[in-house]
């Protein structure tokens, strides 16, 4: 991946020089010479390859310096052939691709050349090169690839071959007694339906007899549009007595549609059994795939969802109907923060929002942080009084002893390293705010800025923080949802002797697992 990198970045500062280049001559302008050109040459090529020599030399530092922050073991090699061999295949295939998009520019001018000044030619080839390009990328394959991979995932999940047979107990979501299929749920949903701790496991562990926790999913399947599936998960919440519970939680689902029982069997454990939990499932892409090439989608079903549940919860006696909460992991912290909405709970709030790995497009997530108090660091800023919004990470678990929650609690959970959260699309020709901080415990202190290039680690950081180790990048786990949960919902009884033996409980596995696989 770093040959990749290295080479589609030697490729991108070539195209530089080309462009420039090009204008320069475009321009008329003077140009150099016989030895004074030669001298310039060696000048800068000899400036390049002692930067290179020093970035090789400097590279495994770099790299192990970051593994023992996250708790891997160092690496004793660069493997700097395979790299090398990587990025000058990578240069070469960028090389090609460039020429014969150059060959295609000169071959639409010739044709303009015949009706046309050579001006005029110009410019109209290169506008019609790069509308060409952009219908055919964008407009054209792009599009039919990404509904044929939408599509085909959901033809995949229809079939379940080796799916597991519908659940026998009728207060199960996909039972003979739901309204929602079984059939069109999807392997997603299916798993989070019978998974997670069951009544007797909770009551094992708390001590107290417990209920059986609710939990409602709806398939992309089950409803031909957002606001139809939202319907029928209101539906089956009725029928389960969903609205008689404690605690009920509208989740919304990373882009597979997958549910982290890390963040959901801990809140089951922590209010008894007595909770209930509510998704719909909005895309079948992977949750990177889904963000870039089906924005809206999520959006418009936790939109749907939340307009729906809280709709009907409003209408319910203050002394009667559970707190409500809002919730997701990644994709589904940018779904579920755009729907909620504050000026449509001004007039009956919601009781709170717990959001983990929120991506860096998120509106709300942007302005919160670009409220945080002076000197309060970018990876975890500090708001107002702390009565409102709170952080939590590995390293801090979102208690103020000092401040009082107000009537709404919300919790960011986000690690330091992880650039889905930090990515910076401006890095392209600044520092991102976090460099300007000390590094936090999990980041190097060797990194530094380099226009463009920064730009480019930090997409491929994005692309493979999934990998991290549990409590970096985006490789979230159940023990860290612990507390941010307890502050976010305030369990009656609950005490902190209760949250350290849930952790030792989860480090130990819970019934369900502690999976922390973000798909």
């Amino acid at each position: 991946m770093q040959g990749i990198l290295g080479g589609l970045v030697t490729a991108l500062g070539y195209l530089g020089g080309q462009v420039v280049a090009l204008l320069w001559r475009g321009l008329e302008m003077p140009k150099l010479s016989g030895r004074p050109a030669g001298a310039l040459t060696w000048l800068v090529a000899a400036g390049i390859v002692v930067f290179f020599l020093w970035v090789l030399g400097s590279s495994l530092t770099w790299q192990n310096d970051l593994r023992q922050k996250m708790g891997m073991e160092v690496a004793d090699a660069l493997h700097l052939t395979r790299i090398m061999v990587f990025a000058i295949v990578t240069f070469a295939l960028a090389f090609l691709l460039g020429r014969l998009v150059a060959s295609f520019f000169r071959l639409v001018r010739a044709w303009f050349y015949r009706v046309m000044p050579p001006r005029r030619a110009n410019v109209l080839g290169l506008v019609t090169v790069v509308l060409t390009l952009f219908v055919v990328t964008r407009e054209g394959i792009l599009d039919r690839v990404i509904t044929g991979l939408d599509e085909s995932y959901e033809t995949a999940q229809a079939l379940f071959d080796k799916a597991p047979p519908r659940p026998s107990d009728p207060l199960k979501t996909g039972s003979s007694a739901s309204l929602i299929d079984w059939s069109a749920i999807g392997k997603p949903g299916r798993d989070f339906i019978t998974s997670g701790p069951d009544a007797d496991a909770i009551s094992a562990f708390t001590g107290r007899p417990a209920m059986q926790p609710i939990r409602v999913y709806v398939g992309r399947a089950n409803g031909k549009t957002p606001l139809e599936r939202a319907e029928l998960a209101l539906v089956e919440l009725k029928r389960l007595g969903a609205f008689e519970r404690e605690v009920l939680i509208m989740a919304s689902p990373t882009g597979t549609g997958w549910m982290d029982p890390g963040a959901y069997d801990p809140a089951e454990y922590i209010h008894n059994g007595n909770i209930a939990t509510v998704a719909a499932q909005y895309s079948y892409l992977q949750s990177p795939l889904a963000l870039i090439l089906e924005t809206n989608t999520g959006l418009e079903q936790a939109r749907a969802l939340q307009d729906v549940i809280h709709d009907y919860w409003k209408t319910l006696p203050l002394d009667a109907r559970p707190r409500l909460y809002a919730n997701g992991l990644s994709l589904g912290a940018w779904s579920s923060m755009h729907a909620t909405n504050m000026f449509r709970l001004l007039d009956d709030p919601i009781d709170g929002a717990f959001w983990i790995g929120p991506p860096f497009p998120s509106t709300f997530w942007n302005y919160v942080q670009n409220q945080r108090n002076p000197g309060s660091p970018w990876v975890l800023p500090e708001i107002g009084d702390g009565s409102l919004v709170r952080y939590a990470s590995h390293t801090t678990d979102a208690s103020k002893p000092d401040t009082k929650w107000g009537a709404m609690r919300i919790v960011f959970l986000q690690y330091s390293s992880d650039p889905v959260v930090f990515y910076e699309p401006a890095s392209l020709f600044r520092p991102p705010p976090w460099m300007q901080d000390r590094p936090a415990e999990d980041m190097s202190e060797y990194f530094f800025f380099m226009p463009i290039v920064t730009q480019f680690q930090l997409a491929l950081d994005l692309a493979l923080s999934f990998g991290s180790p549990p409590g970096h990048g985006h490789a979230y786990y159940a023990r860290d949802y612990i507390n941010p949960w307890v502050e976010v919902t305030a369990p009656s009884g609950w005490s902190a002797e209760d949250t350290e033996r849930l952790k030792a409980h989860c480090d130990n596995g819970f019934q369900a697992g502690c999976s922390n696989e973000l798909r």
